[in-house]
């Protein structure tokens, strides 16, 4: 009987095994596409955007500048608010044309605010009277319009659905509630039940296939009115209607959250490290997000391609937007931007599509950022350049495999480079010639995947290496660390006894100089040593004190350079660097990082 009870046992957690494996196997196939495309194109388009940031002469009351905020912001009563409908110039507006601006930017799908916070819906809703079409007096119906555009140019299309705030309903919640008095957890419902539910059904049923519905609680749903009984209706509801359409995190739940496909950033925030899980950020190439016409921050292409190549390089993807105006224009700013990133993708495009990361620091390499992806069953890695070299070497740290070959994408095709290799660095020469005026793009082959060394210190621009608390494998105390506030650089809290060790590889024998940089703001020397094998150097670190950010009252702490001494090392390969600081009660320092050089 226990036998019987204990293969009954196994069969049955080797069943849950397996099917756990087959919703992991089959959730990865359903959001694989996502993970492919890494770029598309956000939409913010609504009533709002007849505005254009201004009312009554008057331009948006918040520092952000968001335009689609407008209702809000400026407190506009909402008789008056819907008489924005009218500016709408239903002659000249053509989604069409947004998906064909996508396309031409290598964007792979289209995100459209469907519904924002203003609660009017952009399509021919039956659930509301509160939409566009009817309040402009047009049966035309935009998404059916885009819909059709996405089918006929092969975009994958996603509604953005503003669930927890709507300030056109009179039981929806807006943030000024928080102080003139809360509605009911009943009173929310009927909203939730009579609003939320219903039109995301028509939204998941008239419009075809729906990639995405993307929804925006950037906060844990805890703290908010919402339940997630009624989140779970909205998944459940999802799932029945489109079971291939994926969700986003900011449903309120987080990103491991059964139901949730994958995890939308803050806005404009860009990824800090590798992660395993599917994941975006949502960012602007100005700063609103709905047409403003007092806009005047834009950012430029070479930082949008960054944007993208740093979350591509970290396993995640950018979701660019554009805010058009009320006849459907697209401002020329985002119209040239985007048209500069598709002529960049039509070239480098294989360095980012169906691309992830290399699983190395973020931020080791300061000549730009890595991808890779497998092909026809070898390994490529992508070098994204955004400084071309003056002494025309690239330094790769962090790959002890050698490669086959190594190529320049260029406007002419692809170009041979030589290289060398030694332990994890692997030294390419360059042409004089950047492959690309925004970002050069260097294709490198293996023959099978490589092999990483995670721990070693990166070699700068021009050769040395910085030793950091970013970059250190051991730190045997914990020191606290401080990253860099606009005055004062990134540093560790020493303030105890201890040592730091980082692993470095050096590629050729000879001597090399050690200095050190920090800030000591005890009124006596600090005493420290720094090692390498059986050498040891020792100092007494001065006080530092105080220097003069800008003149009368703005000082911050100086960190100084302090030459330590010399290592003489006699052969390449692998050596532990040492430091170990003797600290004394109440005395701190600042430790900014050792500079490794060869002498010359």
């Amino acid at each position: 009987m226990l036998k019987r009870t204990l293969l009954a046992l196994l069969l049955f957690f080797s069943f849950i095994g397996a099917v756990s494996a087959q919703s992991a196997s089959n959730d990865s196939e359903k959001v694989k596409w996502f993970t492919d495309a890494r770029f598309g194109m956000f939409i913010h388009w609504g009533l709002y955007s007849a505005a254009e940031g201004i009312w009554e002469g008057e331009r948006l009351r918040n520092g952000n500048n968001y335009a689609e905020w407008i209702r809000y912001r400026n407190r506009i009563p909402e008789d008056e608010y819907v008489k924005l409908a009218k500016r709408f110039d239903w002659n000249k507006i053509d989604p069409e044309q947004w998906v064909i601006l996508a396309k031409k930017a290598g964007m792979k799908y289209i995100l459209i605010t469907a519904k924002h916070h203003d609660g009017i819906a952009i399509w021919n809703s039956k659930v509301s009277e509160h939409n566009l079409s009817k309040l402009s007096g047009t049966n035309r119906d935009v998404l059916k319009e885009l819909a059709a555009a996405c089918k006929k140019h092969g975009m994958k299309l996603g509604f953005y659905y503003s669930h927890w705030l709507d300030w056109e309903h009179p039981d929806g919640w807006d943030h000024n509630q928080e102080i003139t008095g809360r509605i009911t957890d009943e009173q929310y419902n009927k909203y939730w039940q009579g609003k939320v539910l219903p039109q995301l059904r028509e939204l998941l049923t008239n419009y075809g296939d729906i990639a995405m519905i993307w929804f925006d609680m950037w906060v844990d749903y805890k703290t908010t009115i919402v339940k997630k009984e009624q989140l779970d209706q909205v998944i459940k509801l999802i799932h029945e209607l489109q079971p291939a359409c994926l969700i986003n995190s900011r449903l309120g739940l987080p990103a491991n959250t059964p139901g949730i496909d994958f995890e939308t950033m803050g806005d404009n925030q860009l990824g800090a490290a590798y992660t395993n899980h599917p994941w975006e950020t949502s960012g602007t190439i100005a700063n609103s997000w709905g047409y403003n016409a007092l806009e005047n921050e834009y950012k430029s292409t070479s930082q949008l391609l960054q944007s993208l190549i740093g979350n591509v390089s970290l396993n995640g993807g950018f979701t660019l937007n554009i805010g058009p105006r009320a006849d459907g224009a697209v401002p020329y700013e985002d119209q040239t931007r985007l048209n500069d990133m598709g002529a960049w993708l039509s070239k480098n495009g294989e360095s980012v599509y169906g691309c992830t990361g290399l699983q190395l620091r973020s931020d080791q390499h300061d000549w730009g950022r890595i991808t890779t992806k497998k092909l026809d069953n070898k390994q490529i890695v992508y070098l994204q350049v955004y400084n071309w070299p003056l002494d025309k070497i690239l330094r790769l740290t962090g790959i002890l495999s050698k490669p086959e070959k190594a190529e320049l994408i260029t406007d002419a095709g692809k170009v041979a480079l030589s290289f060398t290799k030694s332990g994890p660095y692997t030294h390419i020469q360059l042409p004089d010639v950047a492959g690309d005026h925004f970002v050069s793009v260097i294709a490198l082959q293996y023959a099978q995947p490589v092999e990483l060394d995670e721990k070693a210190v990166a070699e700068s621009t021009f050769g040395g290496l910085a030793l950091s608390s970013n970059n250190a494998s051991q730190n045997t105390v914990g020191y606290k660390k401080v990253g860099f506030d606009g005055v004062r650089p990134a540093h560790l809290i020493i303030d105890k006894n201890g040592v730091l060790t980082w692993q470095v590889y050096i590629s050729a024998a000879g001597t090399y100089q050690a200095d050190l940089s920090y800030h000591n703001d005890s009124k006596t020397g600090m005493s420290i040593s720094i090692s390498a094998s059986d050498q040891n150097l020792s100092a007494s670190l001065k006080p530092t004190g105080k220097v003069v950010v800008e003149p009368h009252d703005s000082y911050t702490d100086e960190f100084v350079n302090n030459p330590i001494g010399v290592f003489n090392f006699p052969k390449e390969g692998f050596y532990k660097i040492t430091l170990t600081v003797n600290s004394t009660e109440n005395e701190k320092l600042l430790f900014n990082r050792i500079w490794l050089s060869k002498k010359l």
